[in-house]
């Protein structure tokens, strides 16, 4: 088990949800935090909370490679180096392939998958110095796929992959790459996706158990911190979804979808008529962080 004390650790998405209480646990480790998101508020919010001594806070999209250059710089100049990477900003999309705005299609794309790429070209220079570890936060969906869900799919899985093609470059240099991949978690993405998308969240309710238990965000942080001190290759939260890695082949058979193409082929309209109704193909708060950093077109 690894010492977190005095380590450094940068965390994409980190003012909030899961990325903010990993944070709240290794601040309480000892560790020294670098912390960016696109909410300036609720960056300064939390490190007043965890101490601007041992804080280093970062307005930066994921999806701005610059951006993340220069966070991580400020994090070399600040604490010397870093340690620890959480590649954790996520965002996710409502409707079907045939009925997703299809720029938002891209932005799932751009801020999962290319905003991985992002943090890690960002961070590895002083990670590889350090021999340090980087743990990429993708999803049981990239083990099976969920209906009304297709970028957000497409982009955990690719982040597994990248993941792994990861730890084949930088493994003989020290350096420990590891993917996260969680269930349903009480975070502001499902609790916002519940909220405009009855049917969103009929179809959670719907799915065999124990797809359909959402775990809370910290039972996911005490995983995740306990995958970072392990410098684990692979995270899970709930320990059954690492079952579903091995079921994977099964999962995408007739046997396997079944189940839940019925429930697609009964909630999926209705998740893209409650999508139409609202007038944008993903949650107000992400729609809003967009827009400010210029994602999105005004209305």
């Amino acid at each position: 088990m690894t010492s977190l004390h005095d380590k450094v650790v940068f965390i994409t998405g980190g003012a909030r949800g899961i990325g903010a209480e990993i944070a709240r646990r290794l601040r309480n480790k000892g560790a020294r935090l670098v912390l960016t998101d696109l909410d300036r508020a609720e960056l300064d919010a939390l490190a007043a909370e965890l101490g601007e001594d041992r804080v280093l806070t970062a307005v930066a999209d994921v999806r701005d490679l610059p951006a993340m250059q220069t966070a991580a710089a400020k994090a070399v100049e600040r604490f010397g180096g870093i340690d620890v990477v959480v590649a954790n900003a996520g965002i996710a999309s409502y409707g079907s392939v045939l009925n997703v705005d299809p720029e938002a299609f891209k932005r799932v794309l751009d801020v999962n998958l290319v905003g991985v790429f992002h943090t890690a070209r960002a961070t590895l220079p002083s990670v590889i110095d350090r021999r340090g570890y980087v743990l990429i936060v993708s999803s049981l969906a990239a083990y099976a796929a969920a209906p009304g869900l297709a970028p957000y799919n497409a982009s955990k899985a690719g982040n597994e992959i990248f993941a792994n093609a990861l730890r084949l470059e930088v493994g003989d240099r020290g350096v420990g790459v590891g993917s996260a991949h969680m269930s349903w978690i009480d975070t502001a993405l499902v609790r916002d996706s519940k909220a405009d998308l009855p049917a969103f969240g009929e179809m959670i309710a719907r799915l065999p158990w124990p797809l359909s238990k959402t775990t809370t965000v910290d039972k996911c942080a005490d995983a995740l911190v306990r995958g970072i001190e392990g410098r684990r290759r692979r995270v899970y939260c709930p320990e059954w979804v690492g079952l579903l890695r091995w079921l994977k082949p099964v999962l995408s058979t007739p046997v396997g979808e079944f189940p839940i193409r019925r429930i697609a082929a009964e909630l999926l309209p209705r998740m893209d008529a409650e999508a139409a109704a609202l007038g944008r193909s993903m949650s107000a708060f992400n729609v809003e962080s967009l827009r400010e950093t210029g994602g999105i077109p005004p209305n």
